[in-house]
């Protein structure tokens, strides 16, 4: 407590000090401001002795001019009286100088000046002069109901005459209709041409072009015709008070057309740029007009007209990358038919994915600059066109789906592409294009749908309420699935579309002779030359297209007799020279007997989409089909012979064609087998003499290459 005592009794004498100087510096300020004002109330009262000495000569001054400055005023009534009379004298002659100049405006405003002395004096003082006027007025109302009406006049004219009329109290309202109807004719030249939207393009692509180009003439004059039809619809306004919902149905339809010609344009094959700067210069034109007509809401009116159009030029892309892809595909026409190209498939098959992949990329960054920009109308139609994009693509691989199936000929509407390729040369084209769609199914269903499907979820995700009432508008699951069902189906429809080629030609090798009475065979028959030419030619369409596959060649194990047919072997050659009751009854019995002990060779595998696997089935389809041909045939020994000489001199080729060598080998050893039961005496050819043949037949094969070589 004495310490604290100690510290409060400090501060006090702290705070003593403290005012203590400051009661010494004011009682020194007080003594400076005595000093300072000692002689200030001597100033005071010379300064109030002048100024009453001053009043005091002022009113004298007043008093002196008085009846001068009253003069002075009625001299000046006086003048601005007769400058109105001399106004009015000169008027008739005004009036005449308005009308050859055509300052109708000027001529008004005298006028409607001089009304109120006219209605005073108009009977008395200024008859001549009002009736000299009233002539020049008249001639003036003629002039301005001419102009009113006139087909080369401007709209802002054409308003400032119905104006002009109006103050001079004719009765406009008679010829409302008549103004109106004009009006409404007038609107055909403010609807946007090809040359405002050339114009407009070329604004925003160059500015720096317009100068001295005959499209900013173009761009004036339209510009200044939307200028000059927003001052006519604002003094219609006020020339008729209650034509507010004519005007605001023209501004309406003129909106209407104008979003409908950039709707046609946004139908082209356009940038989004170019659509963007079309609207751009509409909805300037909008603001315009809604500035004098609020009640019209354009605003609102065009957000529909908008919407509209972004969405018809996003359904278009569409259709052109549709149509982009089928010009692709229709290389294989031209390439095969012209020949123009080494490798026709291969640069088909190289545009179309091009064309579905980068035209895929090029419409999502284009439709990237509709979400961008900052444009009123599209920041409110933002999560449509998100939708749209979506929708777009969905409905675009679904089309495309179908478009494949129509080419293929999978549908009923398979005669239109039949119409256009015709014959053996048409059925070849049309298998190489359902080659090429088969493969570019696969390309669909493993590239493009997963690039497309990141690019959406980078720029494009999100929706509106529609991705909760039905579901996500973009699907990539069902499309990847619908394509590579068709990748199989198309697959499998080349592969029966070669089989059914081969097909005829084995229709016609075994229908057309009597084997019955065939000769003794001399070398193979040509038409394994052709077989094998339509296998060659089936692996050159393959190779251009589909990928190689891993190498899985299936060998024949001789050492395993099970995946041989048991009527191949030595036993069966030596059945065939028995006689023919022993022979039946023999063959008979060892046939069942081999399907009891041999092993299942399993011969018709999935058809993967490799080379490989598409050439390996044609092969087994084709000797399937000579298997079939055999059986419906009944041959003599030297048929039977035929027979065995063109499936051993097949074996070879055939083999080295397919991946599956122990099928092939089964297949053949099956036709062989088939010929021996329907021989009538099936001794087969000595091994020498069939050797010798199949060598005659190598040495003139290689011959022949080395000539047309």
């Amino acid at each position: 407590m004495a310490a604290e005592i100690k510290n409060l009794d400090t501060d006090l004498q702290m705070l003593v000090y403290e005012n203590y100087n400051k009661f010494i510096s004011a009682t020194d300020a007080i003594k400076r401001m005595n000093s300072n004002i000692m002689g200030m109330e001597s100033n005071m009262e010379q300064l109030l002795e002048k100024i009453k000495t001053v009043q005091s000569r002022s009113d004298g001054v007043n008093t002196s001019l008085f009846e001068k400055r009253e003069h002075i005023e009625k001299l000046h009534l006086t003048r601005n009286l007769l400058r109105k009379v001399q106004f009015i004298y000169d008027l008739p002659a005004r009036l005449g100088k308005c009308i050859k100049s055509e300052a109708y405006a000027d001529a008004v405003r005298f006028y409607t000046g001089a009304m109120p002395i006219f209605k005073a004096y108009g009977d008395s003082s200024f008859q001549d002069c009002k009736r000299a006027s009233e002539e020049a007025i008249a001639i003036i109302i003629k002039n301005l109901q001419g102009k009113l009406f006139s087909d080369s006049e401007s709209i802002q004219a054409r308003a400032e005459a119905a104006m002009l009329l109006k103050q001079l109290d004719f009765p406009v309202d008679s010829l409302k209709e008549k103004l109106f109807e004009k009006l409404e004719q007038s609107l055909g030249d403010l609807q946007l041409k090809d040359e405002d939207i050339s114009r407009c393009l070329l604004m925003s692509n160059d500015p720096s072009k317009l100068e001295n180009h005959p499209e900013s003439v173009a761009a004036t004059v339209h510009e200044a015709s939307v200028q000059e039809f927003v001052e006519a619809v604002r003094a219609y306004r006020v020339i008729f008070p209650d034509s507010d919902k004519q005007l605001i149905k023209l501004a309406q339809e003129l909106v209407t057309k104008n979003f409908e010609t950039g709707e046609q344009y946004g139908k082209k094959r356009i940038r989004a740029a170019d659509l963007l700067a079309v609207l751009r210069m509409i909805w300037k034109e909008v603001l315009l007009m809604d500035e004098v007509l609020h009640e019209s809401v354009l605003s609102e009116f065009s957000l529909e007209a908008v919407q509209i159009t972004v969405k018809h030029h996003v359904a278009s892309r569409f259709s052109h990358l549709l149509h982009d892809i089928s010009d692709a595909l229709a290389k294989v026409y031209v390439g095969q038919k012209e020949g123009m190209e080494e490798f026709p498939l291969q640069v088909a098959l190289g545009a179309s994915k091009k064309a579905v992949l980068q035209g895929s990329m090029d419409i999502l960054l284009d439709f990237r600059q509709l979400l961008d920009d900052d444009l009123e109308l599209l920041v409110k139609l933002r999560e449509s066109i998100l939708n749209w994009v979506q929708e777009g693509f969905q409905d675009f691989f679904r089309e495309l789906h179908g478009r494949f199936l129509l080419l293929s000929g999978r549908n009923n509407s398979s005669g239109q592409v039949h119409g256009v390729v015709e014959g053996t040369q048409g059925d070849r084209i049309l298998a190489s294009l359902v080659l090429v769609l088969a493969q570019l199914s696969v390309f669909i269903e493993q590239t493009a749908i997963q690039r497309i499907t990141e690019e959406i979820a980078a720029s494009f995700a999100g929706g509106g309420i529609r991705l909760y009432e039905n579901g996500p508008a973009f699907v990539p699951g069902e499309i990847c699935r619908s394509f590579r069902s068709a990748g199989e189906k198309l697959l499998h429809h080349y592969i029966n579309l070669r089989n059914q080629r081969i097909s005829v030609l084995l229709r016609k090798r075994f229908t057309t002779p009597n084997w019955v009475k065939h000769k003794e065979p001399r070398e193979v028959h040509m038409f394994v030359d052709l077989l094998l030419q339509e296998l060659e030619a089936i692996k050159k369409e393959v190779k251009q297209v589909l990928p190689q596959g891993l190498l899985r060649r299936h060998q024949r194990n001789d050492s395993n007799g099970s995946t041989n047919s048991s009527r191949s072997n030595p036993l069966r050659e030596g059945k065939l020279s028995r006689t023919n009751t022993q022979k039946a009854r023999s063959q008979l019995l060892e046939t069942h007997l081999a399907k009891l002990f041999k092993q299942k060779v399993e011969i018709f595998t999935k058809v993967e989409c490799t080379q490989e696997s598409v050439i390996t089935t044609i092969v087994k389809f084709s000797l399937k089909s000579l298997q079939e041909f055999v059986r419906h045939q009944t041959f003599n020994r030297s048929g039977f012979q035929q027979i065995q000489l063109d499936i051993q001199y097949l074996r070879t080729p055939l083999k080295e064609a397919a991946e599956d060598e122990a099928a092939i080998d089964f297949l053949l050893d099956e036709v062989s087998v088939a010929a021996a039961e329907r021989c009538l005496d099936p001794i087969p050819l000595e091994q020498p003499i069939l050797d010798k043949l199949i060598q005659a037949k190598l040495t003139k094969s290689l011959s022949q290459s080395a000539v047309s070589s």
